[in-house]
């Protein structure tokens, strides 16, 4: 009698699926539904995605599952189809591909329902917080609620351990937990859509226009309405019944873009992103499983959410580093979303002012059809940029006299200035002026960052803190001098230049608390700063119609790093901030810092704009082989001692030799260019090869033979496909 096999995905770091047999008496679960299976000496939640006639196991070794969660698919056959191309064409397990997409509360076994939202709310009896000044947790809580009801979520976010406060206060009468009542539906019409240009109807129907998939590349000057754009092209989808998947690269960019989406779709748009509580990540994805929503925003993980009648997908930002996953399942959500658009049929809509070589190489070849935006939208200029060179500036910071007085001329006239520095914290090194002693962070051998404000000592390598120390840990010396400059340092010295300005720094450390970005963004476009400063985090994508000059500060640090991949990020950096200013009625224009006014990089960018910039770094790639004309994989092991990493590498290099391999050519091993890190030793392998086949066809048969190697005990290793950063 033929019986039937369970294919089970078990999140686990081994790069197969596990078989099962079903219940006794009881149907089997479908393809795509959670199980609860025996796994080792406990029970894991697993995913079933295959049924199989025989198994891959002795009879003897076949446990039946312990129960069946889901009565329907959680997952549907397109979207399982993705996965399984994920795990093969990343070389990841399976289990951590196909269970580690989903949200949190599901892989603990968590019905795939959402229970009635509660909520919690002061009681009339209620006292002032300040009355149980003795309960300092019963304050808080107490204080919490008196700004208004908070969801569970809420307070999960807000309040560590208040659930046992909530339930002392409920038996007082003084608090209690009810059913929140629904959202009340917006009341009028929507905004009207704000009529496009020639050059944006032409992109929408290009869009609108395809049938199946397509891939299409916006590229876009900052400011030239690729959102409006990507609203059209939504609408249409709606329109025709279907959904659409928006994928935006940071946090910080949600925020801003589900308002503006809103504003358009009304209450037809969910967000999903992990600055969400667990709770409020399950109940955005089972409204996109359900269909509850026309238009689902989020990160990178966004991709894998399930999402029926799917219509179009966009991808805004297309450029940017934060689509590859860094650690676990290393996978770029950008290719992930042009290869479920191709698997679901639909078109996908990559969109950038600066784009990716490796999508511009797509478009030249014909596998994208490129459109578009070369000017802006309404009667707002492009910047202008100019070096400012501060060879021979005396300079007691970062801000040149020659920038000083730029600033003070806008900021005389009402309007705002945007500083940029992508370097947090005070000072980046703290020095004995004495004996030249530095703290070190001695879990990764790099310097510790001064954060004066906090009054401690960073590792921006490995997050470890400690004190500030206010003498010399080794002469005992009073005479520490902070070397070098971070954002907080700037804030300080702008404080001192324009003592009567209000100065905004937005950047990790200022927006830690939840909620902390969204309120410096809005005080930076309300007007209520004069200068900000800022990281990455203020250069992307934001809207600041009242900024009219951008300084770049110590614009240098990118034209000397060792990652071929460098220079077109600085490139892409520097269009991106410069994009920040002149969005309003005011023309813009962006001061670049430079002790190097005549390197070529900087000849490329002011004379010939991003585009001459990428075509000269396309034919440098070419001419050295690097992607987008070869294809990388790098292995990466990590160990306690200096040495046990290398020698797994080198048995590495030795076992491919083995099992030959033509067309692909390994580099290394070596030390990794930060050698230690969190405690560990770090060395690395680069596979490089002109083909994909080759790489990969190595791959799947030298990966599975390395957990047996000698030195594999020893080590902790991992394979990044089409890595971003290879140092």
């Amino acid at each position: 009698m033929s019986r039937l096999i369970l294919k089970v995905a078990i999140d686990a770091p081994l790069r197969h699926l596990f078989d099962y047999l079903p219940l006794f008496n009881v149907p089997p679960p479908a393809v795509g539904c959670r199980v609860r299976v025996p796994f080792g000496r406990r029970s894991r939640v697993g995913l079933v995605v295959a049924h199989a006639p025989h198994a891959e196991v002795a009879d003897a070794q076949l446990r039946h599952i312990h129960e069946a969660i889901d009565a329907e698919p959680l997952l549907t056959a397109p979207l399982l189809d993705l996965l399984h191309r994920a795990a093969d064409y990343y070389h990841a397990p399976p289990g951590e591909v196909v269970v580690g997409t989903l949200p949190a509360l599901l892989r603990t076994g968590r019905p795939a329902q959402l229970a009635p939202p509660f909520e919690w709310r002061l009681t009339n009896t209620a006292p002032a917080p300040d009355s149980v000044g003795r309960a300092p947790r019963q304050a808080a809580l107490l204080r919490a609620l008196a700004a208004g009801p908070r969801t569970e979520d809420d307070l999960d976010a807000e309040l560590e351990g208040w659930r046992v406060t909530a339930r002392t206060l409920a038996s007082k009468g003084w608090v209690e937990r009810a059913e929140r009542a629904p959202e009340p539906a917006p009341t009028g019409a929507p905004p009207a859509a704000p009529t496009l240009s020639a050059a944006q109807q032409a992109a929408v129907d290009a869009i609108t226009g395809a049938s199946g998939f397509h891939a299409f590349l916006l590229d876009g000057v900052t400011g030239s309405g690729k959102t409006e754009v990507y609203l059209a092209a939504i609408e249409s989808a709606l329109a025709a019944g279907r959904l659409a998947l928006v994928l935006v690269p940071e946090i910080g960019l949600a925020p801003q873009t589900e308002a503006r989406f809103r504003a358009r779709f009304g209450a037809a748009v969910a967000v999903l992103h992990s600055g969400l509580t667990d709770g409020e990540r399950l109940a955005a994805w089972l409204a996109a499983r359900d269909g509850r929503v026309g238009v689902l925003i989020g990160t990178r993980s966004a991709v894998f959410a399930p999402l029926p009648r799917l219509g179009l997908i966009v991808v805004d930002e297309e450029h940017d580093t934060s689509y590859k996953q860094q650690d676990g399942f290393r996978y770029h959500a950008r290719d992930m979303a042009v290869l479920r658009a191709r698997l679901e049929s639909v078109p996908v809509l990559l969109g950038s002012a600066t784009p990716s070589l490796e999508s511009l190489a797509h478009a030249a070849s014909g596998q994208y059809r490129p459109l578009h935006l070369h000017e802006r939208a309404g009667s707002a200029r492009l910047p202008q940029l100019h070096l400012l060179d501060v060879r021979h500036q005396r300079m007691t910071g970062l801000v040149s006299p020659a920038l000083a007085a730029v600033m003070r001329d806008e900021l005389a006239a009402g309007r705002q200035v945007m500083l940029f520095l992508n370097r947090r914290g005070y000072a980046p090194v703290l020095l004995c002026h004495a004996c030249g002693w530095v703290p070190k962070c001695t879990r990764c051998d790099a310097h510790f960052t001064l954060h004066r404000a906090r009054r401690l000592l960073v590792c921006h390598h490995c997050g470890s803190e400690r004190p500030a120390p206010t003498a010399c840990g080794q002469c005992q010396s009073a005479e520490l001098l902070p070397l070098g400059v971070g954002t907080e340092r700037i804030e300080a010295d702008l404080a001192t230049l324009f003592p009567d300005h209000a100065v905004l720094r937005v950047d990790r450390d200022s927006t830690r608390r939840r909620g902390a970005l969204d309120a410096h963004l809005a005080a930076a476009r309300d007007g209520r700063a004069d200068i900000l400063i800022g990281t990455q985090m203020l250069a992307k994508g934001h809207h600041f119609p009242a900024v009219t000059l951008v300084g770049i500060l110590d614009a240098d640090q990118g034209l000397f790093a060792a990652d071929f991949r460098a220079t077109e990020r600085l490139g892409q950096t520097i269009h991106q901030v410069a994009g920040r200013c002149g969005r309003g009625e005011q023309a813009g224009r962006v001061l670049i810092q430079t002790h190097q006014p005549q390197h070529p990089l900087w000849q490329a960018l002011l004379h010939g704009g991003y585009g001459v910039f990428a075509r000269g770094l396309l034919a440098e790639r070419e001419a050295a082989g690097w992607p987008p004309y070869s294809h990388l994989a790098l292995l990466r092991a990590e160990a306690a001692g200096a040495q046990e990493a290398l020698w797994f590498l080198g048995e590495t290099l030795s076992l491919a030799a083995e099992f030959g391999h033509a067309g692909v050519e390994l580099l290394g091993p070596v030390p990794a260019p930060s050698p230690k890190r969190a405690g560990r030793y770090r060395a690395q392998l680069l596979l490089q090869a002109h083909r994909r086949a080759p790489l990969h066809n190595l791959l799947r048969r030298w990966l599975p033979a390395l957990a047996h190697l000698p030195a594999a005990r020893q080590v902790r290793w991992s394979l990044d496909v089409d890595p971003v950063d290879t140092y």
